[in-house]
């Protein structure tokens, strides 16, 4: 009996390497200040899985809450899968998100010291697992938007004059 080399031998492994993404949540960036994020892996069922490796997910609306010291995304529309018919999920369920007891106590509070949200930017799929990316967020206020608007047509004008060189 040979000794296993460690690498490939688990089934995870002889995934695809590396990420795929999903879905980004582009609002999440106009709408808040994004001040830390954190990668959480998810608990879904066969049909999600699915829906997900066809990118049938929308997180536009979807905020994550506290819930008895466990997280969970909440209002994140993961489509049904039309093969799974009678197995099927329901669309807007919540699914928890799996964090460390020390990386949830810390995301807690700092939600309540200083009135911050949790709200999902990214979902995509690293070494086969699909993951979720959750930020601490505070909401922008109108001029901050102004701002945030001015800015990127600033840089838009930019890169068009340098393109025309």
């Amino acid at each position: 009996m040979g000794k296993k080399s460690g690498k490939g031998d688990h089934p995870v492994a002889a995934k695809s390497q590396g990420t795929k993404l999903i879905t980004a949540n582009r609002k999440a960036a106009f709408l808040y200040s994004l001040l830390e994020k954190f990668e959480a892996g998810m608990v879904l069922v066969g049909s999600e899985v699915k829906s997900l490796r066809d990118g049938k997910v929308n997180l536009g609306d979807s905020y994550v809450d506290d819930r008895r010291g466990e997280l969970y995304l909440l209002n994140a529309h993961i489509s049904p899968y039309p093969a799974a018919n009678r197995f099927n999920h329901e669309p807007l369920r919540p699914r928890k998100l799996l964090l460390t007891a020390h990386e949830i106590d810390k995301i807690a509070a700092k939600m309540k010291e200083r009135g911050l949200t949790l709200i999902p930017t990214k979902m995509y799929f690293k070494n086969g697992l699909a993951k979720c990316e959750i930020a601490l967020a505070k909401g922008k206020k109108l001029h901050d938007k102004r701002e945030s608007i001015k800015r990127k047509e600033q840089n838009r004008v930019i890169s068009r004059v340098l393109k025309s060189r």
